[in-house]
This record gives C-alpha cells, sequence and structure tokens, in this order.
C-alpha cells in the first residue's frame, strides 16, 4: 500500500494499492496551518482505507513546486512516517499528479499546468506528449513567472503555441489520490526514489542574520 503526502497548496494524504486503486482521500484546501492539519489528514486517511500503518510499504512525497516552508512539512511527514516504519519515499513533482489528471481534457497532451507561488506569482509546468504509460511528459519548467505577465511570446511555453485551444490551466489543488496513483505506476515501472529535492523554486522567507563582524580592540 502507498501513503501518498503533498501540502504545495493545501494538504493532502491518500492511501492508494499497488495497483493504483484509490482507497481514501482527506484533504484540506487551506494554504496555511499546514502543520496543524497533516497529522489528522494521515490518520484520516489511514482510517478511511480501513488500512494500519504496518501495511504501508512506500510513501509518495509531493516535492512541488510550492512556496518553503508549506511544502517541506508535508515531506518531512512523509520522511518522518517512512523513517518509523522503514520504508522508502518516492518522491513525484506535484505538478505532475495535476497534469495526470488532465489527460481527459488533453488526450494527446500538450498543456501546462500553473499553481500559485505566492507574491503574485505562479509556478508553471508545460507538458508534451504521453509516454508508454499514458502518463504527460513534464518538457519545461517548473518555473515561476509573474501573474499578470503577458506569456503570449514566453519561450517556456512555445512548444504549445501552435496547438488548438486554451491549454493553460491553473490548478487550485493537488490531486492526492492522483499523486499516489502516479506513485504506483512509477513503482510497477521500476522506480524506488523518484525526485529526490523539493522544488522550492525560490528561497525561504525567512533567512539566518549573517554573523555579527568582529571588532578589532
Amino acid at each position: 500500500m502507498i501513503l501518498a503526502v503533498d501540502t504545495s497548496i493545501g494538504s493532502g494524504a491518500a492511501v492508494v494499492a499497488p495497483d493504483g486503486e484509490i482507497l481514501s482521500e482527506a484533504e484540506s484546501e487551506n494554504a496555511l496551518g499546514h502543520a496543524e492539519v497533516i497529522g489528522t489528514l494521515l490518520e484520516r486517511a489511514l482510517a478511511d482505507a480501513g488500512v494500519g500503518p504496518d501495511r504501508i510499504t512506500h510513501v509518495a512525497a509531493g516535492m512541488g513546486p510550492g512556496p518553503f516552508t508549506g511544502l517541506r512539512i508535508g515531506i518531512a511527514a512523509a520522511r518522518a512516517f517512512a523513517l518509523g516504519r522503514g520504508v522508502p519515499v518516492l518522491g513525484i513533482a506535484s505538478h505532475d499528479a495535476v497534469a495526470a489528471e488532465l489527460t481527459i481534457a488533453f488526450p494527446t497532451g500538450g498543456f501546462a499546468v500553473a499553481t500559485d507561488a505566492r507574491r503574485r506569482e505562479n509556478a508553471i509546468s508545460v507538458y508534451g506528449d504521453l509516454d508508454g504509460w499514458g502518463l504527460p511528459r513534464r518538457i519545461a519548467g517548473p518555473e515561476l513567472r509573474p501573474r499578470d505577465a503577458d506569456l503570449s511570446a514566453d519561450p517556456l511555453l512555445a512548444p504549445l503555441r501552435d496547438l488548438d485551444g486554451d491549454r493553460f490551466v491553473l490548478a487550485t489543488r493537488i490531486p492526492i489520490g492522483a499523486l499516489g496513483r502516479l506513485a504506483a505506476i512509477r513503482l510497477r515501472a521500476g522506480e524506488t526514489r523518484g525526485a529526490t529535492e523539493p522544488l522550492y523554486l525560490r528561497s525561504p522567507d525567512v533567512t539566518a542574520p549573517a554573523p555579527r563582524k568582529r571588532v578589532g580592540s
């Protein structure tokens, strides 16, 4: 069984079977307060699935993109659970979970996923055709762009320029069940680690102060 965790926008946890069946999802849309709710969501996801912690064999961690403070809470929770159970963590880019759900709207691929990155910016990833598993390939990004910017001539979106229709999707949530299902597919394909570094895109809002200069006597 796979336990999926993500706090890149709101907070979410899900339990997914090895064949990709979503057994439970527990979510909070609040973009703040991740630390206060993630433990409860983990407990709820396990309870709703009727699965004890001892049956979890892998933990899927949403690796962003997302704001530093919120994103690291979910990653830390995923790693702590995995460490406690002695199971591996598989990192999954959160935008990839959104993209996996968009194959119904874009059956041949070719679209962009954007999420709120705060500070009046969006994080954007661009997806091309589908891979052998029927999943969109991320071909560019994630990168930050001003929320109100004119992207019509932006090189990031150049692969979509000759495609018909509106192919820019602003996602307001990460589908946590889809993230777990994506982990199941990648595990079946032989992947064991996935993304290893969080996609923060920006330094933390609060940084350590520089050391004080010593004044000679």
